[in-house]
């Protein structure tokens, strides 16, 4: 994780984010990031959130929906 992407995660921090009243940004971000790459690479790493991969041919075309 390089320091650039903290600094500006730690800059873009989410109104709710913001909301816990941390007092190191930094670290807040640096947390938030870790969490982010750790459930990007172990799909299982949040068991209760639903994660679904599709390829580009598994798409639906426009006008094509349920509704």
């Amino acid at each position: 994780m390089t320091e650039n992407r903290i600094g500006q995660r730690a800059a873009d921090l989410l109104p709710e984010e913001r909301a816990t009243g941390s007092a190191d940004p930094q670290a807040q971000a640096e947390a938030i990031l870790a969490e982010s790459d750790e459930r990007e690479a172990d799909l299982e790493a949040a068991p209760d959130s639903f994660l679904e991969h599709r390829r580009s041919d598994q798409t639906a075309e426009p006008g094509e929906t349920t509704r």
